[in-house]
């Protein structure tokens, strides 16, 4: 199984940005549907944004489109989630997630991911 370690997470005040970074081991990273995903206190994980294994599709949440942007680099085997205007509702713990199995499809639904990092918190401050 791949693994996944997020970095890049920290305190920004609204308006602010941030880089959040994914790197995954193995071999084969440039076959995986890659994904962001965010869980803030009491609340349940939820979607972010989604790209296909060659970089060229992109799928993203309503509540982030258009000031944030998921990119890879499979020479690196690394993914990006480019953050810009968060705001205090974005504070979550985000977390990167990989579908490496034979069938992908590039959305938001989680149980079609199979492997997880261990987050990256994220904190906006108003």
């Amino acid at each position: 199984q791949v693994q996944l370690v997020e970095s890049g997470g920290g305190l920004v005040q609204a308006g602010g940005s941030l880089r959040l970074s994914c790197a995954a081991s193995g071999r084969t990273f440039s076959s995986y549907v890659m994904g962001w995903f965010r869980q803030a206190p009491g609340k349940e994980r939820e979607f972010v944004a989604a790209i296909s294994s060659n970089g060229l599709s992109t799928y993203y949440a309503d509540s982030v489109k258009g000031r944030f942007s998921i990119s890879r680099d499979n020479a690196k085997n690394t993914m990006y989630l480019q953050m810009n205007s968060l705001q205090p509702e974005d504070t979550a713990v985000y977390y990167c997630a990989a579908q490496t199995g034979p069938l992908k499809t590039i959305g938001g639904l989680r149980r079609s991911y199979d492997s997880w990092g261990q987050g990256t918190q994220v904190t906006v401050s108003s």
